[in-house]
């Protein structure tokens, strides 16, 4: 691996973009850690799944009221996926608050196979796992660690099907007037509640968002057509963004950009359908608009090399977009 990374750059320049796919948890933060300080590098799994589940908590909140800070999370699986998405939504919410980023995180709880991790279980945690280690009592279900916690907001990404119970799902419904469900496994058979589920079991109050897709779903006399929280709604913006400015590093603010402009394309119209997420039929002005944020991030944190920097950025991101037609001949 190191001398391929070593190579490819040598070859193609600071620029080259590579993305990490599919490695295990533990080579892909170590290799995600190793090589970003040194090139550019993106690992969908860990950022452009936090990238998009940050939109959409970011969107639930014009639903639910309160800022970030002001919520309580908990996660279901503690994998690449999991403590990609608690890391961004502590970021985030060191950024919005000025707050360390050590005191941001204990707002987000994670409970992996052995239970909630806590911090009497630090000296046999995974290096990944250690950030979400807090002073609290050790429980070993989803169930009564959401009765100590008391979450407002519950993410799935465990790949362990129904594993947001009735019981669960309506423990959640007891203290939250509009409980936040995101079921992110995929696929569907793997998916901890279905869309039908997360309604049914809250009386239509659940804002909820999956990683499978779910047809629409019919209670009490109104059609709810639920989001999907899927990577494709950043990583093309997101590399564009990258491309277009020349950058040479990834960086987090980069991430936190692209998630900021993803929610801010969700409508009211959409939320009186249900859906956190604006239609995936608009995601060439979606991505176009993120590589337009991500590009401008990267010129602000001066890891830009384009120049000079186009004057419009969002045309000159549309202008590189590959359009899938064949041209007319005669």
């Amino acid at each position: 691996m190191e001398e391929f990374m070593d190579a490819v750059k040598q070859i193609y320049g600071e620029k080259v973009l590579i993305q990490f796919e599919d490695f295990a948890n533990h080579n892909a933060f170590d290799l995600l850690a190793k090589y970003s300080k040194s090139h550019l590098v993106f690992n969908d799994d860990i950022q452009g799944t936090a990238s998009v589940v940050l939109a959409g908590l970011l969107s639930s909140l014009k639903v639910v009221g309160g800022t970030l800070a002001e919520h309580t999370y908990l996660f279901l699986g503690a994998g690449e996926a999991g403590t990609g998405i608690a890391e961004l939504i502590a970021l985030e919410i060191s950024k919005q608050t000025n707050a360390p980023i050590e005191e941001c995180r204990k707002k987000v709880f994670l409970v992996d196979s052995k239970g909630l991790i806590v911090s009497s279980r630090k000296n046999s945690l995974q290096p990944f796992k250690t950030s979400w280690a807090h002073e609290r009592e050790p429980v070993t279900t989803l169930l009564d660690a959401i009765k100590s916690i008391r979450p407002t907001v519950l993410i799935g990404t465990s790949g362990v099907g129904r594993a947001f119970t009735k019981e669960v799902i309506e423990a959640m419904a007891s203290f939250n007037e509009r409980p936040v469900i995101f079921s992110l496994s995929n696929p569907t058979s793997h998916s901890e509640c279905t869309a039908e589920e997360a309604y049914k079991w809250t009386q239509g109050r659940a804002v909820f968002a999956s990683g499978s897709p779910f047809d629409p779903v019919e209670y009490d006399g109104k059609i709810r057509v639920p989001g999907q929280a899927n990577n494709a709604y950043i990583f093309p913006g997101f590399g564009l963004g990258v491309v277009i400015s020349g950058a040479i590093r990834v960086h987090e603010d980069m991430l936190l950009a692209a998630s900021e402009t993803l929610a801010a394309q969700a409508t009211q119209e959409n939320f009186d359908k249900g859906s956190i997420f604006p239609p995936f039929t608009n995601i060439r002005k979606i991505s176009a608009l993120i590589a337009a944020s991500v590009a401008a991030k990267a010129y602000e944190l001066g890891l830009a090399t384009r120049l000079p920097r186009p004057r419009d950025l969002e045309k000159y991101a549309e202008s590189c977009m590959y359009t899938p037609v064949y041209r007319s001949y005669r």
